[in-house]
C-alpha cells in the first residue's frame, strides 16, 4: 500500500517533484565539481612539489650558504703551453658545490636517528664549468717592400732581418656549464631522481656506489645528442651513459646524475652532502619531525612540503584559493538554499493536500503513517535529485578534465633541493641556484572524481530528502480530520 500510494502520488505531481529534484541536483552537482576541482588542485600542487623533491620525500635538510663564503673568487683555469706544431684541443673542468654549504655524512645518520624519521639519504649538488678549445699558431707574413722598412708594429722582425708581422694566431675556447647531482645509489627510493622516470636504459644498481656510470636528463641528452653507451667526461673521468630520465613534471633536478661517492671525489668533498632527503614514518607527524630535527641538528634549515606549498604562486595558487574558499562557500550556500527550497516546496505541497490527508485520517490513518508517506515521497525526490546531481557533476568534472586548462606555478625561494628553492653565493654557482629558485612550472588541471565524492553526493541527496520530508511531515502531522470536512466543496 505504501509504495503503491507513493508511486501514484509522485506520478500525479511529477512537475512539483521535478522542481524539488532539480534544485537538489544543482546543489549536489556544484559540490561534486568544486570537490573534484579542489582534488585536481591538490594533485597539481603535488606534482609541483614532487618535481622539486622527488617521490616519497616529506622534507629536506640543508645549510644555507654564507654570504661571500667564497670571497667572490672567480673560477680560474690553467692551460699548458703546447708545441709549435700542435693544434690539439685542450679542456679544463671546474667542479663546484652548488647552492648550499656542505654537511658531513654523519649529519645524515643523525637526522635518520631522529624520532619519527623513517629514512634519510644525502645528496650532493654540483655545478660544472667546462672550458675547452685550442690555441692556433700564427704565421709570419713578410712585407712586400723587402728589408728596407725600419721599425714595425707588434710581431715585426728585428732590424736587419726580414720585415713582416705574425697573422692568424689566437685561441678559440667554448664555455659550457651544466649541473651534476650525486645520488646515493644504495637508496633508490628517496631523493631527486625519483621525480623522473627512466624512459630508456636503466637506473643505478645498489652495488654501483663507485662506478663510473651516469643517468642523463632527457632534455640535456637531446641537446647534447647523448645516447645509451656514450661517454661523458667530467674532470677527466669518463662516465658511461646507462639511462635516460624524463621528469614527471617541470624541470629535472640536474642535467646528469652520478653515484654520490663519485660526486664527492670530483668536487673534493669527501663524506660531504648538500641536501638530506627525509621520509617521515607518519605523514601526520611531519611538523613534529621538523621540530625535532631543528632542535637536535644545529645550523640546519628544514623545509617541508607545506613550506614549499606556501611559496607556490601564480595561477595555480590563485585557482586553488578560489576553489578552496570561494568555491567551497558558494557550494555550501547553494546546497543550503536547495535544501530550504525543497523543504518549503514540500511543506507547500502538503498545505495543498489538506483535504486528502484529512480524509485519510478520517478513514483511520494515523498521523505517523501520513508523516511516513510524506517523508517517503520527499526521500524519493531527494534520491532522484541526487542521481541527476551526480550525472551533472560527473559531466562538469569530465568537461574540466577534457579542457585541461594549464595553470602556472611560480616557486619562491625557501631553501630546498637541487633545481628547487635555494640560495647561492656569488658567481656562476649562485646564479644557477637563483635561477632554479624562481623557476616556473606549467601544470595541466584535471578534476578527478573519487568514490568518496560520489558517496558524499548520495549522502547529500538523502539528507536533502529527509530535510524536505521533515518540513512536510511536521505540517502533515498537525492536520485534523475536521479540516477535510471544512474543505469539501
Amino acid at each position: 500500500m505504501f509504495f503503491t500510494y507513493l508511486r501514484r502520488e509522485l506520478r500525479r505531481r511529477r512537475k512539483a517533484a521535478l522542481v524539488v529534484a532539480s534544485g537538489l541536483a544543482l546543489g549536489i552537482a556544484l559540490v561534486i565539481v568544486v570537490s573534484s576541482v579542489s582534488s585536481g588542485m591538490e594533485k597539481a600542487q603535488g606534482k609541483v612539489l614532487q618535481s622539486l623533491y622527488g617521490l616519497g620525500t616529506d622534507m629536506t635538510v640543508t645549510k644555507a650558504a654564507q654570504a661571500g663564503a667564497d670571497g667572490g673568487e672567480r673560477p680560474r683555469f690553467q692551460f699548458d703551453a703546447q708545441g709549435n706544431d700542435s693544434d690539439e684541443e685542450q679542456s679544463s673542468d671546474r667542479v663546484m658545490v652548488q647552492g648550499f654549504q656542505t654537511l658531513s655524512a654523519a649529519t645524515v645518520s643523525k637526522v635518520g636517528a631522529q624520532s619519527g624519521v623513517s629514512d634519510a639519504v644525502g645528496g650532493l649538488s654540483l655545478q660544472v664549468l667546462k672550458v675547452s678549445g685550442q690555441f692556433r699558431q700564427g704565421e709570419f707574413q713578410q712585407d712586400q717592400n723587402g728589408g728596407d722598412q725600419q721599425g714595425g708594429g707588434p710581431g715585426a722582425a728585428p732590424s736587419g732581418g726580414p720585415q713582416g708581422r705574425v697573422e692568424g694566431g689566437g685561441a678559440d675556447f667554448d664555455v659550457n656549464s651544466y649541473s651534476v647531482y650525486g645520488t646515493d645509489v644504495t637508496k633508490p627510493g628517496l631523493g631527486p631522481l625519483t621525480s623522473s622516470k627512466i624512459t630508456s636504459g636503466r637506473t643505478f644498481k645498489t652495488s654501483e656506489t663507485a662506478a663510473e656510470v651516469v643517468v642523463a636528463d632527457s632534455s640535456y641528452a637531446k641537446q647534447k645528442k647523448l645516447e645509451l653507451g656514450d661517454t661523458v667526461t667530467i674532470k677527466g673521468v669518463k662516465f658511461e651513459v646507462i639511462g635516460i630520465a624524463t621528469p614527471d613534471s617541470g624541470d629535472a633536478a640536474a642535467n646528469l646524475y652520478i653515484p654520490l661517492k663519485q660526486a664527492q671525489t670530483l668536487s673534493d668533498s669527501k663524506d660531504k652532502v648538500t641536501t638530506i632527503y627525509v621520509k617521515a614514518s607518519d605523514s601526520q607527524a611531519i611538523g613534529a619531525v621538523k621540530s625535532a630535527i631543528q632542535k637536535n641538528v644545529d645550523g640546519t634549515t628544514v623545509t617541508t612540503s607545506a613550506d614549499l606549498a606556501d611559496t607556490v604562486s601564480g595561477s595555480l595558487s590563485t585557482a586553488s584559493d578560489l576553489a578552496s574558499n570561494v568555491g567551497k562557500w558558494l557550494s555550501i550556500a547553494v546546497l543550503v538554499a536547495a535544501f530550504l527550497v525543497a523543504g518549503l516546496l514540500t511543506s507547500s505541497a502538503v498545505s495543498r493536500r489538506v483535504r486528502e490527508f484529512g480524509t485519510l485520517k478520517a478513514l483511520g490513518w494515523k498521523s505517523g503513517r501520513v508523516t511516513r508517506q510524506v517523508v517517503g515521497e520527499a526521500l524519493v525526490n531527494g534520491l532522484v535529485g541526487g542521481a541527476l546531481g551526480i550525472a551533472l557533476g560527473l559531466g562538469g568534472a569530465y568537461l574540466v578534465t577534457a579542457i585541461s586548462p594549464t595553470l602556472r606555478a611560480d616557486i619562491g625561494a625557501t631553501g630546498g633541493g637541487p633545481g628547487g628553492p635555494g640560495g647561492g653565493g656569488p658567481g656562476p654557482m649562485g646564479d644557477a641556484a637563483r635561477q632554479a629558485a624562481t623557476k616556473a612550472l606549467d601544470v595541466a588541471l584535471t578534476a578527478p572524481v573519487s568514490l568518496a565524492t560520489i558517496a558524499m553526493a548520495v549522502g547529500l541527496a538523502v539528507t536533502g530528502g529527509l530535510i524536505a520530508g521533515a518540513f512536510g511531515g511536521w505540517r502533515a502531522s498537525r492536520l485534523r480530520p475536521a479540516d477535510a470536512l471544512r474543505r469539501v466543496e
